[in-house]
């Protein structure tokens, strides 16, 4: 039976709320920390924690926001995403604060295996687990699906833990070509381990099967069947340390 519960947790003075999804089966699994997309901590995400936890990990899907400050859907988006966009530090904390809180609830709890950290992001949530990687956290491996590739605080050398695996489209047209270069460019300078797998012809939110808003989103069940199935194999293997050294 999947347990899904709200994990209180304060940033900077704020409260937040992130949902920690798990079952009895799973004493030993993984951490996996998720990050939604502007949407943030919607019944969609939490269906989409709940699939992942189906997979075999404990699940914590972030509260970006604060639980007085979330979006119903109705608003444009960059009221909520201008802020954090614009504030890079702002938006690392309340990252890095709900790294810190799944890891201390399922350690105090004994719910799965604490030594053993991974984060995913949708969209927006995809530039959060990047900015997760590149504050320097402990994190084994970061998977970014469509997210902003973009940054104002690019990675340091030698500071970088994670191995990265970014999944993109082509005609994705949040991440162009000139940012995927860019991002390119950052981790390599950085020394970070890293992977992109580019999707000819694929959009924006191509994980998402209700995306349908082209040429800007649209689904496509080929790309996101691919990018979970390698983000798995991603992530598996940043667990067993074949990431080490040169880099994959």
């Amino acid at each position: 039976m999947m347990t899904s519960e709200p994990v209180a947790y304060a940033v900077e003075g704020l409260e937040f709320e992130g949902r920690l999804i798990h079952s009895e089966a799973q004493a030993g699994a993984p951490l996996l920390l998720m990050a939604p997309n502007w949407l943030g901590i919607s019944q969609k995400a939490i269906a989409l924690g709940e699939e992942l936890a189906a997979g075999g990990y404990v699940v914590f899907v972030v509260d970006m926001y604060g639980r007085d400050g979330r979006p119903t859907g109705r608003e444009n988006p960059m009221e909520f995403l201008a802020p954090l966009l614009g504030d890079p530090a702002a938006a690392r904390a309340r990252v890095r604060a709900g790294f810190e809180a799944m890891t201390r609830t399922c350690d105090q709890r004994r719910i799965g295996d604490p030594n053993f950290r991974a984060a995913i992001g949708f969209c927006f949530g995809g530039s959060n687990v990047l900015d997760l990687a590149r504050s320097g956290a402990d994190v084994a491996a970061v998977v970014s699906m469509h997210g902003n590739l973009q940054t104002k605080r690019p990675a340091r050398a030698g500071e970088v833990k994670a191995a990265i695996f970014v999944a993109h489209g082509a005609n994705d047209p949040i991440a162009p070509k000139a940012d995927r270069d860019a991002f390119e460019a950052e981790m390599s300078a950085a020394g970070a381990r890293w992977a992109m797998m580019t999707f000819g012809g694929v959009h924006h939110s191509f994980t998402d099967p209700s995306a349908n808003r082209p040429p800007v989103s649209q689904y496509s069940a080929f790309a996101s069947d691919y990018a979970f199935h390698l983000a798995h194999k991603f992530i598996a293997d940043a667990f067993a340390g074949k990431f080490k050294g040169d880099g994959p």
